[in-house]
């Protein structure tokens, strides 16, 4: 990261960031948890590698790289060398916020993403930590 940053350029780089970081808790847990319902359908999954194989490849797990592919772009804008602008930073709050919106009536990600809220409680935890990130509350005056 360059050192001559400008004030608000470190403020948007921090609040991606944090933003990315509660998003890959949030990935990490929809994956937990979809690993134990796996689990309960197939069988004990026998390794991390064979896990790793399964949320890379198995259809079980691909509602799953939307989330997978926004955190991609987040890392890229983060690494970039070229300033990250508002503009950049609120098209991907804009992205996150749109692709997490759960329905029950939803097509692949926002149906899986509904049933994981349903089942789990700690994705119900992780889900309000990135709404608080993507819709910061002003305080009251």
């Amino acid at each position: 990261m360059p050192t001559n940053l400008r004030p608000e350029n470190k403020e948007f780089r921090e609040r991606l960031q944090h933003i990315r970081n509660a998003l890959l808790k949030l990935h990490k847990t929809l994956a937990d948890s979809d690993r134990d319902t796996y689990e309960k359908t197939f069988g004990k999954i026998s390794s991390p590698n064979q896990f790793l194989r399964l949320l890379t490849s198995d259809p079980w797990f691909a509602w799953l790289h939307p989330l997978s592919l926004l955190i991609v772009s987040m890392d890229e804008a983060l690494d970039e060398k070229e300033p990250l602008t508002a503009t950049k930073v609120n098209a991907l709050v804009k992205e996150s916020s749109k692709l997490l919106a759960p329905s029950e009536s939803g097509e692949e990600f926002s149906r899986h993403y509904f049933e994981a809220l349903q089942r789990d409680p700690d994705v119900v935890f992780a889900h309000a930590d990135v709404n608080k990130l993507l819709n910061p509350k002003k305080s009251p005056s």
